[in-house]
């Protein structure tokens, strides 16, 4: 009968994907607090006591806080459990945006047109949700005038205040000055409040009748 259930606990557990948790007969503790599978307490038990609760329920022993004194371990249908936490995964991948960020490249010299079509190009990728680096690139004897790309980049910044915050202020790192620009987070608007019923109006009392 021994061998019978030794061979069913094995079964079980070659069946089941086993990437973070001890379970079954990989459980080799002396003492462990069991949890029943609805998280009722069931005390204090040998590992192998345990398991064979486990097997009696037709469930898995998952070992799930090993660094309690002693190890705390769950009963619970382990290939569900690994299934579900696999789908939630999945879902939150699914739903997490990778933030880029574009680089939007100006010469100390540009042109007021130039200048406004990459304002709107880095105010587009900015309501994106992407950061934004905006960078002038000096050459030759532009470099005796650095300010200019810094009054650029300062004006740059100042056009996408309302959707964008600042990172960091201009800073020349070998012919190049640079600012970096995040999308300020999108609070949802208010919820108007309901209008409130007006109280109804008691009618006048009427006079009474003279005799």
């Amino acid at each position: 009968m021994l061998c019978i259930r030794a061979f069913y606990a094995f079964r079980r557990c070659i069946n089941i994907a086993n990437l973070t948790h001890q379970i079954n007969e990989e459980i080799t503790d002396k003492e462990v607090r069991l949890i029943g599978a609805d998280g009722e307490q069931l005390g204090i038990m040998s590992g192998e006591a345990a398991l064979q609760v486990a097997i009696e329920h037709d469930m898995d022993l998952v070992k799930i806080a090993p660094g309690s004194n002693p190890p705390v371990c769950r009963i619970m249908d382990y290939g569900k459990y690994r299934f579900e936490q696999t789908k939630k995964e999945k879902e939150a991948k699914k739903n997490q945006r990778i933030i880029e960020i574009k680089e939007i490249r100006m010469s100390p010299g540009i042109d007021t047109n130039d200048f406004n079509t990459k304002l709107k190009n880095g105010q587009k990728f900015l309501a994106d949700g992407d950061r934004v680096k905006v960078s002038v690139r000096f050459r030759g004897r532009e470099m005796a005038h650095t300010e200019i790309g810094e009054q650029l980049l300062r004006e740059f910044a100042a056009q996408c205040a309302e959707i964008a915050n600042l990172d960091k202020a201009p800073k020349l790192e070998g012919r190049n000055m640079s600012i970096f620009l995040s999308p300020k987070p999108v609070t949802p608007p208010k919820k108007p409040a309901k209008p409130k019923a007006p109280k109804a109006e008691s009618a006048p009392a009427e006079p009474e009748a003279k005799e």
